[in-house]
């Protein structure tokens, strides 16, 4: 599970890391800034939210109405010390409520809704693959790039390379709608996995991945598409 946190007060922030830790969920982004939290979640899909609904420069409500638009398959969850919210963050699109202060048994019940609404959202789509004998299902969240070399198509995962089957089109298709981006006839990138990029001959760009040591090139013209998907995507 990936979780964002966005609350203008610290003490709140660190209490919510802390309880969501106590429940196993280690993957969490945190901010204290409605504005930076929307840049964060126009380049990362977060499964859960939870958002303070009275913030400055923009409220928790206006807040989940944007990342709503980006991944509506977000589960939101307002918190406040202000009960007469309630209402609004619901029609807001929130799955829960919690009234600070934030409990362990709030956080463990709201947790546990949104498990048992698990298996009534769309499975995470894998793609077949294989290396040697064995057969793999990769969870498309664990790809770092797909590449396109003669006839074979070569799946990058963290510590493994795996081969598909299936065309490097089909693949851009199938994977267009979850920040895969191909920038290169023969590069498909996922966005969520970069850690860097920089500009080279005949301004292409070179992207470095987090955890991993390769580093790949675009092509000019996919470098021109790809930094305005990524302005599109940027306040």
């Amino acid at each position: 599970m990936k979780v964002l946190i966005v609350d203008d007060e610290e003490l709140s922030l660190q209490k919510l890391r802390r309880l969501l830790k106590n429940e196993g969920i280690e993957d969490v982004t945190s901010f204290d800034n409605p504005i930076e939290a929307l840049k964060k979640a126009k380049s990362t899909k977060f499964d859960i939210v939870f958002l303070d609904i009275s913030m400055p420069e923009m409220s928790g409500l206006e807040l989940a109405n944007n990342i709503l638009e980006l991944e509506p398959a977000t589960f939101i969850i307002f918190q406040t010390a202000f009960s007469e919210y309630s209402l609004q963050g619901f029609q807001s699109g929130g799955i829960d409520y919690l009234l600070k202060p934030i409990t362990k048994e709030n956080i463990k019940k709201a947790l546990e809704k949104i498990y048992n609404l698990l298996p009534e959202k769309k499975s995470k789509p894998k793609i077949l693959a294989k290396n040697l004998n064995t057969l793999y299902l990769i969870d498309i969240n664990d790809i770092y790039y797909i590449q396109a070399d003669l006839d074979e198509v070569i799946i990058k995962i963290k510590d493994n390379i795996a081969y598909t089957r299936r065309k490097i089109s089909e693949l851009e298709s199938f994977l267009k709608s979850h920040n895969f981006f191909r920038i290169h006839r023969s590069y498909i990138v996922n966005v969520d996995k970069i850690k860097s990029m920089k500009t080279v001959e005949q301004s292409k760009l070179q992207i470095s991945f987090d955890d991993i040591e390769e580093v790949i090139t675009s092509s000019k013209d996919g470098a021109k598409e790809f930094r305005e998907y990524i302005e599109r995507r940027s306040l």
